[in-house]
């Protein structure tokens, strides 16, 4: 098991592809505190995974969340190896059409977080020479339509993670990106908003298909969270089907 003895916080971690990263590192040894506002989802998975998981339901856009689930993850679990920032709120729209609420719940939930719980978590990874896995999107790196807020908070992320990622590198923490394109509950949502623009973007993947949360995008990031990439950090990593090539 390439996660045994390691503990792990899970942001959005009680449905697509967070339900799948929490499965998936129990599987791996990992013990797992995952967090989200779905009650109904995390105590069914909580009670699934047997004592390898503990589930939290925290809002968090609400200030001293990150040190709660910090708290939290250390009560439980008594130390911090890995810090996965899944969770993301978001509208689509072009520009002309994206409000001020819009971008506020992109980075509200986003990017802000993202932030707060590395700052709150980074004495703990440092004591573990742990690893950081941000979540970002293709959205942000091939300039999608519709997506302004959504790419503009991923993108942000890919900036902090590479900044910190220098920061943190003396400490033994690293700091990378995974970007996704999976089946999820919200992947859904927009081929039903966009089914024309949705199609388009699925026919463009050299693969041929939408990535499965468990089986395609959760290994990734057991590769990152493992002593298996302890060679790389700053890192964007596209689990995308081969549909954005990075140079």
């Amino acid at each position: 098991m390439r996660l045994n003895g390691k503990v792990a916080i899970v942001t959005g971690g009680a449905g697509g592809i967070g339900r799948a990263i929490t499965r998936v590192f129990a599987r791996e040894g990992a013990k797992v505190l995952f967090v989200d506002i779905n009650d109904e989802q995390g105590q069914a998975l909580e009670q699934e995974l047997a004592g390898a998981g503990k589930f939290l339901n925290v809002d968090l856009a609400a200030a001293g969340s990150a040190e709660q689930i910090r708290d939290a993850a250390l009560e439980a679990f008594g130390k911090l190896d890995i810090l996965v920032n899944n969770a993301h709120a978001s509208r689509q729209a072009p520009l002309l059409e994206t409000t001020q609420d819009m971008f506020d719940l992109s980075f509200n939930t986003g990017f802000y977080p993202v932030v707060h719980l590395m700052q709150a978590c980074h004495d703990e990874l440092a004591k573990t020479k742990g690893s950081v896995i941000n979540f970002a999107s293709g959205s942000g790196l091939d300039g999608m339509p519709t997506q302004t807020s959504y790419a503009a908070a991923k993108e942000a992320v890919r900036g902090l993670t590479r900044v910190v990622a220098n920061e943190w590198a003396p400490e033994g923490i690293r700091v990378n990106v995974v970007c996704p394109f999976a089946a999820t509950e919200g992947v859904v949502k927009w081929q039903e908003a966009f089914p024309e623009r949705a199609a388009a973007s699925v026919a463009k993947v050299p693969l041929g298909r939408i990535g499965d949360p468990e089986t395609d995008i959760a290994p990734v990031v057991v590769f990152l969270a493992s002593d298996d990439s302890q060679y790389m950090t700053g890192q964007t990593l596209m689990a995308d089907g081969g549909s954005i090539k990075l140079r």
